[in-house]
């Protein structure tokens, strides 16, 4: 079985004294997730969640008028050499003065939509596309109601994002839509979708589509533990038994498994588990990052080089500094 061997902490990724010095550059001084995948052309996006900017107030999020919030904003990245931290080259600007540009805006018709939160992104037959979630409200610890979960896509690179009203899984009055937050991930014939529900507490489960059909939900099928079944995301079976969160995947070519990283909030900690295929059995999960070492932990977004080799290379979230910092597992 692979087993985490050894983890550090290589670099503070955003905020003021961050190697990015994102504060300064492109006026984010406080962020989360990091969500990454390969654009195809060398290139590395990294999204990152809410984000704000000159007057924020230093304690985990919250939006008020004085902080320049902003629900999501992308950077991208060139740098492979991840020992020495993930180096930010360029933001998606607002204007022209170098300041981080929302990408994902929230519907200006809905009065019950908090914020548009990324969750996972790929890039296929040159477009972009874009998971995410529209939160209704925030509740207790690791728990929030969503409207319902999209794909967005860019034609042009990241440069613009449109939502279309069809690539979306409306969530239900029950809130238990099983497909709510997403980790893409593709092999030749097909893109994977792994779906949780709203908040951090659910099953992971499977979807797969083909690569021409991405924004078309009555294309999925769900594996429902014995076959793939089309349209309806409520036959799905667990695969990822609870509690899973911020789920991230990768097939890790020197293992040959699928390799997974997520929250496990009931522990407190960022835990690993891996599997021959994507439809299981998964391992249960393993402690990588311990929430005693680094409190109000949450994330754990796999950048791309971690499908290569024995070391991968994560995004990891802290609440109170709340901001994102670049963590690196052995495994073995």
């Amino acid at each position: 079985m692979i087993r985490p061997v050894e983890t550090t902490l290589v670099a503070q990724l955003t905020g003021r004294e961050s190697i990015n010095r994102t504060a300064d550059r492109f006026g984010i001084h406080a962020t989360d997730l990091g969500i990454m995948w390969e654009d195809g052309d060398g290139r590395v996006m990294v999204v990152f969640g809410d984000t704000y900017g000159e007057g924020w107030r230093g304690d985990g999020a919250g939006t008020n008028d004085h902080t320049d919030w902003r629900c999501n904003v992308l950077a991208t990245s060139t740098n492979r050499d991840l020992d020495n931290g993930l180096l930010l080259d360029e933001v998606l600007q607002r204007d022209d003065d170098g300041v981080a540009g929302q990408i994902l805006e929230r519907d200006p018709d809905r009065r019950d939509e908090e914020t548009v939160i990324p969750t996972s992104g790929i890039a296929v037959d040159g477009r972009h596309y874009l998971h995410y979630m529209s939160v209704r409200r925030w509740g207790a610890k690791g728990r929030w109601v969503t409207n319902y979960a999209g794909i967005a896509v860019s034609e042009d690179g990241g440069h613009t994002w449109t939502k279309p009203g069809r690539a979306r899984w409306i969530n239900r009055a029950e809130a238990d839509h099983p497909f709510q937050l997403g980790a893409f991930a593709r092999d030749a014939e097909h893109v994977y979708l792994l779906g949780t529900p709203n908040g951090r507490w659910g099953d992971g489960h499977l979807a797969r589509v083909s690569t021409s059909d991405i924004l078309e939900p009555a294309g999925y099928e769900y594996w429902t533990g014995e076959r793939w079944h089309p349209r309806d995301p409520f036959l799905a079976a667990p695969v990822l038994p609870a509690p899973v969160a911020e789920l991230s995947i990768v097939y890790n070519v020197h293992f040959g498994q699928w390799i997974a990283l997520h929250l496990d909030e009931a522990r407190a900690a960022i835990v690993l588990r891996t599997a021959k295929e994507l439809t299981g059995p998964w391992t249960d999960g393993q402690v990588v990052v311990p929430g005693s070492d680094f409190p109000g932990l949450y994330g754990g977004f796999l950048h791309p080089d971690s499908a290569d080799g024995p070391t991968i290379y994560y995004a990891m979230s802290q609440w109170a500094p709340y901001n994102v910092y670049l963590m690196r597992t052995t495994l073995a």
